[in-house]
């Protein structure tokens, strides 16, 4: 009798793990709480029953269906969890989706009314008036291309003008270095260049030696 209550047991255990994969789906949380709780309860069951009078096959059936039922509740209950998040997250995506529909469309019908209104306003203009708007622009543009070409002309007015002296003011120190030079190597003396020592300053004689006296 023993022997058949612990093949029982057993085959409910067995069921309880298996009864989630032969549909070739991922198993729900209620079979695989239903498969935990039963092995759980199996084993705490034949440990049990093996210590009292109830032996250890009544034991592990009892074990195994007390822990089928307990498991099998909480994955029942995170089931329901996961299917209310999962029905949360399909109306959000739903609810998004048509926002972006409905702008779409709002846009569409904002462009389609902008053009309605254009067409509207292109029957209302004369040739004159628009010949006078492109005279208008010509004018305008001619005006800005002159201006820009005075702006441009003063620049290069300036540039030039800042080129020039710079160049006068590097040729008259390269005409003050060579004047110098050459007259260094020629023996003469240069305007306003410094006088070697001992030699007297053109044009001054220098004092007699000897005294002088009455």
């Amino acid at each position: 009798m023993k022997t058949r209550l612990f093949r029982f047991g057993s085959a409910l255990v067995s069921l309880a793990v298996l009864s989630g994969c032969q549909s070739g789906v991922a198993p729900s949380k209620t079979a695989t709480g239903a498969g935990t709780g039963a092995m759980i309860g199996a084993a705490g069951g034949a440990v049990v029953g093996s210590n009292s009078s109830m032996g250890a096959g009544t034991g592990l059936v009892g074990g195994a269906a007390a822990g089928a039922l307990i498991g099998g509740i909480v994955g029942m209950v995170q089931d329901a969890k996961d299917r209310r998040e999962q029905d949360r997250l399909a109306q959000e995506r739903a609810f998004q989706q048509d926002k972006a529909k409905r702008l779409q469309e709002e846009a569409k019908a904002k462009a389609a009314l902008e053009e309605e209104l254009a067409i509207a306003e292109g029957f209302r203009i004369s040739d004159l008036e628009l010949n006078e708007a492109k005279r208008k622009l010509d004018s305008a543009a001619d005006r800005l291309k002159r201006l820009q070409g005075e702006r441009n002309a003063a620049l290069a007015k300036k540039k030039e003008l800042d080129d020039a002296q710079a160049k006068t003011l590097s040729t008259e120190a390269e005409i003050a270095r060579l004047e110098e030079e050459l007259a260094r190597l020629k023996g003469e003396t240069v305007p306003g260049a410094p006088l070697p020592p001992g030699e007297p300053a053109t044009g001054v004689t220098p004092p007699a030696s000897g005294r002088t006296g009455p």
